[in-house]
């Protein structure tokens, strides 16, 4: 017998189950490179508490930026751009030959376009009266 549930405080253990399922078929199909490998950049001030960073990940070939953000503090001094540049170079290390991102209307649209990102897709009104927009890039080697 089988039960489906909505379940929005599943634990930790429930949601690792669901990933690994997920792993080990896209394994089956394409090799053990479908595996998400972590890439983490952090800003650090002088007292050692984040300012900044990169979250994102390799996987297939291509690296994915989850998520950049910086402290107000730090932003329009060209820091963004070394993260970003520091995740790429890491991802042709590990053998990607493409990035993607998403960012939004209100966020760094043009920052990204401005370090070689294009816009692919994008979806309207996410949130109301704004625009989520999907971007690549080719990297080179």
């Amino acid at each position: 017998m089988m039960r489906i549930n909505l379940e929005p405080h599943a634990s930790a253990g429930d949601l690792d189950a669901v990933r690994r399922g997920l792993a080990a078929y896209n394994v089956d199909r394409v090799g053990a490179d479908a595996c998400f490998n972590p890439l983490h950049i952090l800003v650090r001030d002088d007292a050692g508490s984040v300012i900044g960073g990169l979250i994102g990940a390799t996987y297939w070939g291509w690296l994915v930026v989850e998520i950049l953000w910086l402290d107000e503090s730090i932003r329009g001094q060209g820091t963004g751009g070394q993260l970003l540049v520091m995740a790429e170079t890491e991802a042709i290390r590990r053998g990607c030959h493409a990035a993607h991102l998403d960012t939004m209307s209100f966020q760094a649209l043009d920052f990204y376009r401005d370090r070689g990102y294009h816009v692919f897709g994008q979806l309207d009104d996410l949130p109301r009266g704004h625009t989520r927009y999907f971007l690549m890039k080719v990297l080179e080697k």
